[in-house]
């Protein structure tokens, strides 16, 4: 039974979510499509993008020679890549997110931008400012290097300003541009992260309080609490860094990461439903990170989920890859578009990377 305070404590909202869009490149490609566009004929590699609950992702390529074969992009061409994908991405996210929430660009006040596939200064924050043509005075943040997690780190950060300045829109965006970030050097370590990634942007907007009426939006779920779990031990399970041997950046994924976030998994989901009077079973809907098929299992063992409860997440999983920062804001439009969610439900978004970490966040409809 709840008590009067819990109850407050769920009933206390930070921001609510409204609009939502993604944005992706143009070109998708099957598995066996990219093992054929880069002539991969190792059996091991081939078993581990032909198994990996993964039928398509979108990305953008290197250029083709004369002869068919792809070019061996440097870093600053990836570098390059990242930017102007990123741009291109993340301005189509925006503009759908605002549509979806009945906004216009004229009623944003603060803007966050979050990636890990490349570094630049100015970030995409100042750069979709401009292309936008969003207001010069709109207040702005990037989160930069943090890893597939940061979508609910920066959320975290944006439904703060959000509850601080009441009616005001906030919105964030995801920009993830993979193909810009990987090493191609027929290795297993470096097979297992070609075989998973996939470019994507997603954006949402956030507001707190009664809306005036060039902010009166259809309404979204509101956003309750935050829970962020650090495994500390595991610091170097997954990490982006320097590769010597390529002169690239590489990803690098442990072996062990489905069993590193499924043993705490269940930990970070019991701090976030403290104190609120709810238990597992009350909570509807579950959009996880599509980290990749064993990661999304590892976490359905460990908190007792259905197939049914992480269909959106193994959706997106199937359809675009593990699209980083922004791959539960996926699950999310494709939950909306569902039509299935009623007031009164609650749900929690969870995603997990560099650190390693667990984050977690609560929300009812």
């Amino acid at each position: 039974m709840r008590t009067a305070g819990e109850i407050s404590l769920a009933e206390s909202p930070i921001a609510r979510i409204t609009g939502v869009g993604t944005a992706t490149p143009e070109n998708a490609y099957t598995q066996q499509e990219l093992l054929d566009a880069f002539d991969i004929k190792d059996r091991r590699i081939r078993s581990v993008f032909l198994n990996s609950a993964i039928e398509r992702r979108f990305l953008t390529l290197p250029p083709q020679r004369p002869d068919g074969t792809r070019v061996q992009e440097a870093q600053g061409q990836l570098l390059a890549k990242h930017k102007a994908e990123g741009i291109a991405m993340g301005v189509q996210a925006v503009q759908a997110a605002l549509k979806r929430a009945g906004q216009e660009l004229s009623n944003m006040r603060y803007l966050t931008c979050v990636t890990t596939t490349g570094f630049m200064t100015p970030g995409f924050s100042a750069h979709l400012i401009r292309e936008l043509g969003i207001d010069a005075h709109c207040s702005r943040l990037d989160v930069v290097g943090m890893g597939c997690n940061a979508g609910l780190n920066a959320l975290n950060a944006v439904a703060g300003w959000a509850h601080a300045h009441p009616g005001e829109l906030a919105v964030m965006v995801c920009i993830e541009v993979c193909s810009a970030a990987y090493v191609f050097d027929g290795t297993m370590r470096t097979a297992v992260v070609n075989s998973l990634f996939g470019d994507g942007a997603a954006a949402i907007c956030v507001v707190s309080g009664e809306e005036g009426p060039a902010l009166r939006t259809e309404r979204g779920p509101d956003i309750l609490k935050f829970t962020s779990g650090i495994i500390t031990e595991a610091i170097g399970a997954m990490r982006y860094d320097w590769d010597d041997d390529a002169n690239l950046f590489s990803f690098f994924l442990d072996r062990d990461i489905p069993y590193v976030v499924g043993g705490r998994v269940e930990t970070v989901v019991g701090k976030l439903l403290d104190g609120t009077g709810l238990r597992r079973s009350d909570i509807g809907h579950w959009l996880v990170h599509s980290g990749g098929k064993k990661v999304v299992e590892s976490v359905m063992v460990n908190l007792g989920l259905t197939r049914y409860d992480v269909r959106h997440t193994t959706e997106v999983l199937r359809e675009y890859g593990n699209l980083s920062s922004g791959s539960f804001l996926f699950s999310y439009e494709q939950l909306l578009d569902e039509g299935l969610v009623r007031p009164g439900e609650y749900g929690v978004l969870m995603t997990m990377g560099p650190g390693s970490t667990i984050e977690t966040a609560l929300v009812r409809w």
